[in-house]
């Protein structure tokens, strides 16, 4: 089955992102990034035990990944680190490389 449809669909899932690091009580954490299309772009999700994290809509998924990343690390989670691993419907069989992000100061 080809990705195309789901890339192209006005509003919707397009990408899923894998996201690791610390958190808050200093446990490895793992979980799964949801990016949607949105109306005026995309936007970025992710559920960790109790807490929802949702971004707003940004013009790429690179700056929907980022927003959602630093609300992340105001909650207390670091030592993050992303990565795509499906693109539509495509498993990228973890051949993308891993985005580090800084500890805020």
């Amino acid at each position: 089955m080809s990705s195309l449809p789901l890339l192209f669909k006005k509003e919707g899932l397009v990408e899923k992102h894998q996201v690791e690091g610390v958190d808050p009580s200093d446990r490895y954490f793992n979980r799964i990034i949801l990016v949607n299309r949105t109306a005026s772009g995309y936007a970025a999700k992710v559920m960790y035990e109790a807490l929802t994290v949702e971004g707003h809509s940004h013009p790429t998924i690179a700056a929907a990944v980022q927003e959602l990343i630093e609300e992340m690390q105001r909650f207390g989670f670091s030592r993050i680190r992303t990565r795509a691993n499906f693109k539509g419907t495509k498993y990228l069989a973890e051949k993308e490389t891993w985005v580090d992000y800084q500890d805020p100061a």
